[in-house]
């Protein structure tokens, strides 16, 4: 059973409640991608390589005006690269994990 560990909140005097609420849900999203994170999402096996969460960026990248967050993954047979804004799902798993 995948468990989702719960960000630590971050507060500063220019956060809101409403912020820090999406800041754990993009959270949540992203799951425990990190980079080096090998994880099957179905079809492909996949290494993390990046985790942008910069909005305009994460935007720009996909080319959606809704897009929070990105994740560059490399498929792990193909070795190809490609960017996703898909949400962890209780299918995905993880088969390497990595420490930070």
């Amino acid at each position: 059973m995948n468990r989702i560990a719960q960000a630590p909140p971050i507060m500063t005097p220019d956060t809101t409640q409403a912020d820090e609420a999406l800041r754990r849900v993009t959270a949540q999203q992203i799951g425990p991608r990190k980079p080096g994170v090998i994880y099957y999402d179905g079809p492909t096996l996949v290494r993390v390589e990046s985790v942008i969460t910069d909005h305009t960026e994460a935007r720009r990248i996909l080319r959606r005006n809704s897009a929070r967050f990105a994740v560059l993954i490399r498929d792990i047979h193909a070795g190809t690269e490609r960017y996703t804004g898909a949400v962890w799902t209780g299918s995905d798993r993880v088969l390497k994990a990595v420490t930070v």
